[in-house]
């Protein structure tokens, strides 16, 4: 229901209206903006086509895993990989790992799986140049060394399906117009959480895509600013990749995937995304502590410039946050006994607040229901938001005193 729809429904004229009820309208705005949105991107948001066409003649493709301390995820990781290059027999697919200084098992892991299948390669590995940081590194390294006519940057902890690659390539193929070849196509995995911190967290990637992101834009423009990819799977023409400074062109970055697909444009290069929930998985970080870490090395970067960190901080506390407050003080006042309270909130702000609950509640219910989500973080939608934006401020301050880190190393 609209807020001239609840005005008529309780005889309200404008002259009436106090402050509070004017929030809750803006309120109801915000939160009927973002289930609009994410409805019509939502639409567009594909999983890959079942199978490539029937004239595909396959592809010559090396995916690129950086690995620093990864010996829990690089054999599954890399089986994986190979399990759907078997499953993809027209193509020659090898298997590059960058291991990067790590002090753990992974490189006798790594030993082990390139002397069991010729498939896999150990990158030459170089020392870290002063103002690269160490992810970036390591993919510009292996895409230099790479022979593949594709190359498929993604992380220790992501699993592939047996069908991923060919459904990958399906994918490029569907997204591709003459016109406007794709040089860039990232896919967002399913993102698997295990414990309530996570549960708040992890699914705010797929809000934040689709409430945000304009998909129409992204697909008629080469517009940079209207793009985005996850660093847990981009694809790229290699020689494309060459041609615009591969990684080396975002190498003080720590968000490839708002940086990457902005210098393909830049150059004007088409990038693209698709739904890889049912293709591949990641578990990216496990409790609450990784999360918040995770997320803070580069949450602020991801925004760019504190006008924007500003306005989301408006329109999610301001926005979304403050129906279930005056809900919740509403609640208090008719069965706590708060009498003080009550006064304060008009029938007609209470409407604007129920129903904007009622809205973000039906958007991530689709995405939770959607993307495979925990149910949990749908509930605890408001705390999800709170937590997000304590994390994005917080990541402010690290990018201002030069303390963002990952895996131990300063950036």
């Amino acid at each position: 229901m609209t807020a001239p729809g609840v005005m008529v429904m309780f005889g309200l004229e404008l002259a009436e209206l106090g402050w509070l009820d004017w929030w809750m309208i803006g309120a109801l705005a915000v939160s009927g903006f973002a289930l609009l949105v994410s409805s019509i991107n939502l639409a567009a948001f594909r999983v890959a086509p079942e199978e490539p066409k029937s004239d595909d003649e396959g592809w010559s493709l090396t995916v690129c895993v950086p690995a620093r301390d990864e010996e829990e995820n690089l054999e599954a990781c890399v089986r994986s990989i190979l399990r759907a290059a078997d499953a993809d027999p027209r193509s020659r697919t090898e298997v590059m790992v960058y291991d990067d200084g790590s002090t753990d098992r992974t490189p006798e892991i790594l030993a082990r799986l390139v002397e069991e299948d010729s498939r896999v390669l150990a990158a030459e590995v170089e020392p870290l140049p002063e103002g690269w940081n160490g992810k970036q590194h390591a993919c510009d390294a292996m895409g230099r060394q790479a022979e593949g006519d594709w190359l498929l940057f993604t992380d220790a902890d992501v699993r592939f399906e047996p069908s991923s690659l060919r459904r990958t390539r399906a994918a490029l193929h569907a997204r591709s117009r003459p016109e406007r070849p794709i040089a860039l196509l990232s896919a967002f995995p399913g993102e698997r959480t295990g414990s309530i911190g996570e549960s708040l967290i992890v699914p705010m990637i797929h809000v934040i895509l689709l409430s945000y992101l304009p998909f129409g834009r992204m697909r008629r423009t080469l517009d940079p600013a209207a793009s985005a990819a996850c660093g847990q799977f981009i694809l790229c023409r290699r020689s494309i990749w060459t041609e615009v400074g591969g990684h080396g062109a975002i190498r003080d970055s720590m968000h490839d995937g708002v940086h990457l697909p902005r210098v393909f444009r830049r150059q004007g290069h088409a990038t693209d995304l698709f739904d890889g929930t049912d293709i591949v998985s990641c578990r990216m970080y496990h409790g609450f502590s990784e999360t918040w870490h995770g997320f803070a090395k580069n949450a602020y970067e991801g925004l760019g410039n504190p006008v924007l960190l500003v306005l989301l901080t408006v329109l999610h506390l301001g926005g979304q946050v403050a129906p279930w407050i005056v809900a919740g003080i509403a609640a208090l006042g008719a069965f706590g006994g708060l009498d003080v309270a009550t006064p304060a909130i008009s029938t007609f702000a209470l409407g604007c607040a129920s129903t904007a609950i009622l809205i973000q509640l039906l958007l991530r219910s689709r995405l939770a229901a959607r993307f495979d989500q925990s149910w949990v973080g749908v509930m605890l939608h408001p705390v999800g938001l709170l937590v997000l934006t304590a994390i994005q401020w917080w990541s402010l301050r690290l990018h201002l005193v030069g303390r963002r880190s990952w895996r131990g190393r300063i950036a």
